[in-house]
């Protein structure tokens, strides 16, 4: 967010405080995003508008259209410009590849989404990318699921699910029927006594091959 900042502070001379706050309220408008792509508004549109109304509430009054538009393109290039895969990440893929069929299932805007899969530079270490917002459902609906059964050529219960998520990627994956799933949680890993259970939890995608070889 520094960026954005510093053009908020030249732009409106602001003070640090309410420039964190709207930074803050920029992140959480973001966090609770809800997009429908027939609604006739781009998720650029929406992501500006994230911005105006965040402005609008800290600052107070009506705020420059251009201003927002150009937080949010400031924001965005700088996102990708950072994205990237963690060396060890990228060698436990090429790995896993060399034995297993890999492919990335992800929800979110179309054009967005792919954006994030290039600049990361992982479209090699896949073999198939599906992303949720180019289909009628996303996770944890088990249409999208069964497409990349059929994209892979494989049965549900040779596949394994991995996520970070309990509701989208576990939910999913268990009611795909899937062989099994993993859990990737970096907190204490304690699952909500109202949530689906993951077969297996792990502080981190680098402990894969452990649980994978429990499944041999």
């Amino acid at each position: 967010m520094r960026a954005r900042a510093e053009l908020l502070k030249s732009s409106l001379s602001l003070d640090d405080d309410i420039i964190r706050s709207i930074c803050d309220k920029f992140k959480r408008k973001l966090l609770h995003e809800s997009f429908d792509p027939t609604a006739g508004r781009s998720i650029d549109e929406l992501r500006v508008g994230h911005w105006e109304e965040s402005l609008q509430e800290a600052v107070g009054g009506a705020c420059s259209p251009t201003l927002a538009a150009q937080c949010y393109s400031l924001w965005k290039r700088s996102r990708l410009e950072r994205l990237s895969l963690a060396p060890e990440v990228r060698s436990l893929l090429e790995l896993l590849r060399s034995t297993y069929k890999l492919l990335l299932l992800t929800n979110g805007e179309a054009a967005t989404q792919r954006q994030k899969v290039e600049a990361a530079g992982c479209e090699e270490l896949f073999d198939a990318i599906v992303i949720g917002g180019e289909h009628a459902e996303q996770k944890p609906s088990v249409s999208i699921f069964m497409w990349c059964f059929h994209l892979l050529q494989v049965q549900a219960e040779d596949c394994v699910m991995v996520g970070d998520s309990l509701d989208t990627d576990i939910q999913g994956g268990f009611d795909a029927g899937v062989r099994a799933t993993v859990w990737i949680s970096s907190a204490a890993g304690v699952v909500p006594h109202d949530s689906v259970k993951p077969d297996y939890t792990i502080p981190t995608v680098l402990d894969l091959p452990q649980v994978l070889a429990q499944l041999k």
